[in-house]
């Protein structure tokens, strides 16, 4: 069946560039490769056919799109294993207050907001986006070991926190950009579901290592860092060795001049201008994992001990999904998903309201990885096509910061009705909120189909 023919209306957007796309825009299904073919992405290896049967579906699936998801595989488990014991670390062998140890967690949070706009636009001025998601990827293996050197200095752990973020927001829509450039229009979502399938493997499996290490090690939490790097290395290896520019380099005399000031431009574009106003006021409203975690343990008087297990539940829910959705999203239409996708977090609040047990407690560790699912790598592959090959990193970055700034928003705003109201009524204000996004959202999204 023609990929072409599915229902799949959000593939089948209009190039933002009209008529006059450059090789490489949407309106083209890809990058010219070696051989000069229009709609080939670097490589015989990455070349889309024109009928798409299981063979197909593979080869889009191979090269590019499934060394980067090794890449962040391999991250995934480095930044986890460390993520999964700094509370622990933090509290009991450092014995931070609850409020620095806040402090460090708003800065782990909210660091690659501004930060994702800077790596896309260095991204796509220079048809960089490897060495920039390189730099990245670099930056936040060596901070492994930067919790080393920063001993029991609260300001030096803060630096650390800090740059391992950078590290993050300087990577995220360069390599988001390579994937959408990696895979035709019409099979974005599962490029996208591919990777974030093998980026949660990763998420899975850091914090089951990291307890591995911590048993085998005592309360080393030193060799849980060694470990990280370790691991994080391998990740930037595969990238620097596996990984494509998707189109290859340019001449400078023949590519697009991209400049911060042709960036708000992207906004004349009317369906991506609607999907980033339909993403703001959802992410706004969208309570975070640590005060999940926290009102599941609370309310339903788990012991502390268990709390960093919680995650594991919604990685494996996350990484079952994430292909299938992904799959869906191509032939149903992404934003479809994605209002879906938003529609399963407000039943996930409802059943947090509800009396507290083990089926609820399962429920929403399980829907909250469908929403994962059904949003975070959906989202790129629906702006991703909508957007020219010269800005791609920029405009999705434009699309992460405004996620992310909403989500920090979020965290505050849900922490100060938690302080004020308690955890209840802190969660029906998020609901209500929920509803009113979605009810802004599901019609910018319907026409982005269109």
């Amino acid at each position: 069946m023609y990929l072409s023919e599915t229902r799949g209306a959000d593939a089948r957007t209009p190039s933002p560039a009209g008529d006059q796309a450059p090789d490489g825009a949407p309106g083209d299904h890809g990058l010219p490769g070696k051989n000069g073919r229009p709609g080939a992405p670097p490589g015989d290896h990455l070349a889309v056919p024109s009928r798409l049967g299981d063979g197909g579906t593979r080869r889009i699936l191979a090269g590019n799109v499934v060394a980067l998801g090794m890449v962040s595989l391999f991250t995934d488990i480095s930044s986890e294993m460390v993520t999964a014991v700094l509370p622990l670390y933090l509290i009991y062998q450092l014995q931070l207050s609850p409020m620095l140890f806040g402090l460090l967690d708003g800065v782990y949070t909210g660091a690659t907001a501004v930060l994702r706009l800077v790596g896309g636009h260095v991204a796509d001025r220079f048809r960089q986006r490897k060495l920039v998601a390189g730099i990245g990827y670099g930056l936040s293996a060596v901070c492994k070991l930067g919790f080393l050197a920063a001993g029991r200095s609260v300001p030096l752990i803060g630096l650390v926190v800090g740059l391992d973020r950078t590290g993050k927001g300087l990577r995220t829509a360069p390599r988001d950009a390579m994937i959408s450039l990696s895979a035709p229009p019409e099979a974005q979502g599962r490029a996208f579901g591919l990777h974030r399938a093998m980026d949660t493997a990763g998420a899975l499996l850091g914090p089951i290592l990291a307890f591995g290490v911590v048993a085998a090690a005592g309360a080393a939490y030193d060799a849980v860092f060694v470990v990280s790097f370790c691991v994080a290395v391998i990740g930037v290896l595969v990238l620097v060795l596996f990984v494509r520019e998707p189109g290859g380099a340019a001449p400078a005399a023949g590519r697009p001049k991209v400049s911060l000031r042709g960036t708000p431009g992207l906004l004349r574009e009317r369906t991506y201008r609607r999907v980033l106003l339909a993403t703001l006021p959802l992410s706004l409203a969208t309570i975070s994992d640590s005060f999940l975690y926290l009102m599941l343990q609370q309310r339903m008087d788990i012991d502390a001990g268990w709390l960093p297990l919680l995650p594991v539940g919604v990685s494996a829910a996350y990484l079952v999904a994430a292909m299938p959705l992904g799959r869906l999203a191509d032939r149903i239409g992404r934003s479809t998903v994605v209002i879906g996708g938003y529609a399963a977090l407000l039943v996930c609040y409802l059943l947090v309201l509800l009396p507290p047990g083990p089926v609820v407690l399962v429920a929403v560790l399980l829907l909250r990885g469908l929403v994962y699912a059904a949003t975070d790598g959906v989202v790129s592959a629906l702006a991703g096509p909508l957007l020219p090959e010269e800005r791609r990193a920029t405009g999705l970055a434009v699309v992460q910061t405004g996620q992310a700034l909403g989500l920090m928003a979020a965290s505050w705003v849900f922490g100060a009705l938690w302080t004020a109201q308690g955890p209840q009524t802190a969660v029906q204000v998020m609901a209500v909120a929920l509803c009113a996004a979605l009810a802004v959202a599901v019609p910018l999204l319907r026409k982005a189909r269109r």
